[in-house]
């Protein structure tokens, strides 16, 4: 079981950890929306519990609920900036489709 965090994506994660002055990490998940089926869920990460697992590179957090490991297997969060744009940039090995705007995808 693998999720990779580049070393952008892992400076910005502690800098705004740094800047909301709490947290572990950044959680990572996955929701049924959009026109191909489910959409990547980012927040903070408080605490760990036994029903999600760790992954730690670059010396940050990413906590994911076990119930979304499938869809989420092998993902490589980036963080990039376009232009004026700056976002977090998946690269999800799972996903089969994705919709026209990039905002949700299918396994």
């Amino acid at each position: 079981m693998s999720i990779t965090v580049t070393e952008n994506a892992a400076k910005q994660i502690t800098k705004q950890l740094k800047d909301r002055g709490t947290g572990i990490g950044l959680s990572l998940g996955v929701k049924v929306s959009g026109c191909s089926g489910f959409s990547y869920v980012l927040g903070y990460a408080d605490e760990q519990s036994e029903n999600q697992t760790v992954f730690e590179q670059f010396g940050v957090k990413v906590v994911v609920k076990n119930e979304d490991l499938d869809k989420l297997e092998g993902i490589e969060l980036d963080y990039a900036k376009e232009g004026i744009n700056e976002a977090f940039k998946f690269r999800n090995p799972n996903a089969t489709g994705e919709c026209g705007c990039g905002k949700s995808f299918s396994v």
